[in-house]
Parts: structure tokens; sequence; C-alpha cells
């Protein structure tokens, strides 16, 4: 969508707002269900007559009383962390804990509420320690509640929820990286409003706000992400190489009834790490939402691949080569997957630890499709684009850390009346067996709707698998 000049104004004078208030404050260790917007005077006065009105917000309520149930003593090699829903979205949102032990795959371990309801579970990650967990809500906006919750899992039979927060600029959480030192980075797909301009948020290992990038401070980003669509969700981070990549995706507020239409970006943004900075913007041509990027585990040449929803493509970003206009990052078509795939609403992935194999979430196909990278001038597909899998909704993926298994979530989004987005599901967890040339062959599942069924089902979005066969070093998932 163009920007007008009075959508112009309207962000610049919030970014102005903000501008003029205190440096970001440590949030309590606590803050929900609290005011989505600090009172900070400034904003407090200014804010009702420059933000438009919301259509859609939910009564900020407590979660109901929790069903009870009874934790398992067992203690696999083993295990999933699945970021969960309730199908009555009235109860709490949870931590479930199952084991994924071949003699024992399915046995329930134990579950933690969090202190919120409705937040619509969205990723999960673990911090380089593995000590912590975090996850996103991408709907916790609606009810003025916070957008992170973080877990202690420093006892990985029994985490404990330690602490959430939110950022000041933005919401809509999605995907997670963690960082070297402790803390995560954390993309916000929209603004504070659900609006354009969402922000790449910091966080330390306790859970507290760093910062929000690019920062108001920063005029060139700024003027960057007024000038085309900022909602970003994939987000992927080369360490060495001192850059990052996050992928725009689509206005949040924009799935929301009343609704012109869902706003779908065609582009990334390569940033230097240090500074925080964007370097560019890259392109991908009618991409109607670019929503997942991945830097291919050990190319020398840090190149990440890009899923363009609307295209039904895979692209290859090389973020140092520079093209013909003197912009650093190149995109180029690296396979199409084919009229099945084309506005599937959305495209996850994950790698194998080597970056040989890339596994694809084809969500509205009910398909999970599989690329041999080991020659990225001629990938070659694995699967068969017509072969009936038996899973519905696919959309989280995590390869194993033995990289034996892919487990695979059927369960994306439902908004439910409020919404656009209500693609189906068998909210499931699927246990996926990788076999030796890379493909797959679908084994066991957990069906989240019986398991949970006095909490109306489950709805499972995202995963960490740990594998503690040496409980001195555990390993989880590669990415």
């Amino acid at each position: 969508m163009p920007l007008t000049p009075l959508k112009a104004a309207f962000l610049l004078a919030l970014h102005a707002t903000f501008a003029l208030t205190s440096p970001v404050p440590k949030p309590d260790p606590l803050s929900i269900p609290g005011s989505l917007i600090p009172p900070i005077p400034i904003v407090k006065e200014l804010l009702p007559s420059l933000a438009p009105p919301l259509p859609i917000l939910r009564v900020p309520t407590p979660p109901i009383t929790s069903p009870q149930f009874v934790s398992s003593n067992l203690k696999p090699k083993k295990l999933g962390y699945f970021w969960t829903g309730p199908g009555n979205i009235a109860y709490a949102d949870f931590l479930a804990v199952y084991s994924l032990d071949d003699d024992t795959f399915g046995t329930f371990i134990t579950l933690v509420d969090v202190p919120t309801s409705g937040n619509e579970p969205h990723h999960l990650n673990v911090a380089r320690d593995g000590k912590s967990l975090v996850g996103t809500g991408l709907l916790s906006l609606l009810k003025l509640q916070d957008v992170e919750y973080f877990f202690d899992i420093s006892n990985p039979y029994r985490p404990k929820f330690r602490n959430s927060g939110r950022a000041l600029l933005s919401s809509i959480g999605d995907e997670i990286v963690a960082k070297p030192e402790g803390g995560f980075f954390i993309t916000h797909m929209g603004s504070a409003g659900g609006t354009d301009l969402g922000r790449l948020t910091e966080w330390d290992a306790s859970g507290n706000l760093i910062g929000e990038w690019p920062s108001i401070l920063d005029v060139a980003g700024t003027a960057n992400i007024l000038k085309d669509q900022f909602s970003p969700h994939g987000l992927s981070i080369d360490y060495q190489k001192n850059i990052i990549l996050t992928s725009d995706f689509v206005v949040p507020l924009s799935t929301l009834k009343p609704s012109l239409g869902i706003q779908k970006a065609n582009t990334l943004r390569l940033w230097n790490l240090a500074q925080r900075k964007i370097i560019s913007t890259l392109t991908i041509p009618n991409g109607g939402g670019i929503q997942d990027v991945k830097f291919i585990p050990g190319n020398p040449e840090s190149a990440a691949i890009a899923t363009a929803v609307e295209l039904g493509q895979v692209w290859i970003v090389y973020p140092f080569r520079t093209s013909s206009d003197g912009t650093q990052g190149v995109t180029e078509l690296l396979y199409d997957l084919g009229p099945k795939a084309k506005g599937v609403v959305a495209i996850y992935t994950d790698f194998s630890a080597n970056g040989r194999f890339l596994y694809l979430s084809l969500t509205t196909a009910n398909h999970i499709a599989v690329l041999d990278l080991d020659d990225l001038d001629h990938p070659v597909r694995l699967d068969n684009p017509d072969e009936v899998q038996p899973i519905v909704g696919p959309h989280s993926l995590r390869v194993t850390p033995d990289q034996k298994n892919l487990v695979a979530l059927g369960y994306f989004v439902q908004q439910g009346d409020i919404g656009l987005i209500n693609t189906p599901a068998d909210y499931k967890v699927h246990y996926v067996d990788i076999l030796p040339n890379g493909g797959l062959s679908f084994n066991r599942t957990i069906p989240f709707q019986t398991e949970f069924a006095n909490r109306g089902g489950g709805r499972p979005h995202f995963s960490v698998i740990a594998d503690l066969t040496d409980p001195a070093h555990p390993k989880f998932n590669s990415y």
C-alpha cells in the first residue's frame, strides 16, 4: 500500500512522540494485563488524537481456572516443548512437554500455564545456554497483554514460567534468534497498534527489552521503513559475518476484519549487526509476502533462502554481492515449487545441520516439500508434489538435534470470526522420519485435540526439541 501524506504524518508524529520520551525502561517482571501504552505523559496525551481507532479488541480478562493434570516422573532422553493455545481461548496458553523417545513416544511429561489467555501462541526458541525458552504471542495486542513469554528450563523436565514483556513501538511477535551472550532478537511484525512499521526487537537474558530497531533516532533507518512496508517476520543472523536478514510478510491489522484485503510485502532488509542498522532493502518482485528467511548453514558466501508465499517460490539471497545499481545484496530465483505451492498462506522452513536439505511447509496445500541443495545451481526436489501426505495445515518445522527426524506441527493460525486467516489444521505433532537421502517418511503423531480435550483441544504452533542423551551437554534443534 502506498505511503499517503496522512499516513506519513501520523507515523512521523508517533515516532517523534516516542523520541521525546525517556529511554526504554526495564519492564516489570510481570506486567500483565496492564496498559499496552506505558504511562509516559507525552504519549498518554498525544496518542488519543493520533492513533486510528482499532476495529477489534478483546476484554483483557484473566484466564479461567485450568483443568488439573498429572505430571509424569519419566525422564526421557529426547523432549519436545510445544508452545500451545487451547481450543477454548478462555483458558490460559501453555507450554506442553512430551517424550520423543522411541519407547515412550508421546508420553505427557508436564505443562506450564502462562498468566494470560488469547495470545495465539506463535514462535518459540531456546537460549544459547539451554536454560530458558521464549515464546511470542501473535494476538496478545488484542487483549493489551505482554507479547514475550519467558520460561526457565534449567530443570528440563519441569519448566517454569519466569516473566513476560513487551516492546513500546511494536507488537505481533514472530521469529526468534538467540544471542551468543544470552538473550534474543525477535521480530515484531506490526507497530504498537498492529499497523505497518514493525520492529526488530532485542532482549537480554533476563527478558528485559534492550532496544527496538531501527532506533527512533536512526534517521536513515526510519526513512527506509517509511518508504516500503516494514512488517518483519523472518529473521536470520550470521554472527561471524556481522549481518542480519529480516523478511517482510504482511501488515497484521490488515488480516483482521473489517479489511480491504491483506497487505503483503515483497521485501527483505539486510542489516549491519553491530550497528543495528539497515544496509539495504532487497526486493522479490510480486513476492506476495516473504514469510521466512534463513542463512544456509556452512555456505561460504553466507547465502540465504527466502520464501515468496504468493509465488510459491524459494529465492536465494547473496548478502555480499552487489547489484547493478550498487545495492549490497542480490536476490535470485532458486526454485519454483509449482502450482500447488502458489498462495498457500505460509511457507516456513528448516535446514539439516549441514545445510544440504531444506524442508518447506506448504500450509494450505497440506504438504511438506524437500529440496536437496548440494548443488545450488541445480536444486533437486525429493518429495512428490502430487503425493497426499497425512498432515493438515503444516507450519512449524524442526529438524531434531540428531538429524533423524523432522518435527512438524499441523497448525498455523485461526483468527476466528475476527479475522481473514483461518487455515485448516489437524492439531497434531508429527514426528517424521528423515531417510538417508534426506526424504521423509511419516510415522508417529501426538494428537493435541484429544490430549487437551478438557481445554477445548490444543493448538500447538511451535516447538523446541531437546536431546538430553548427554545430560551435561544437552543439544537442541540446530536453528
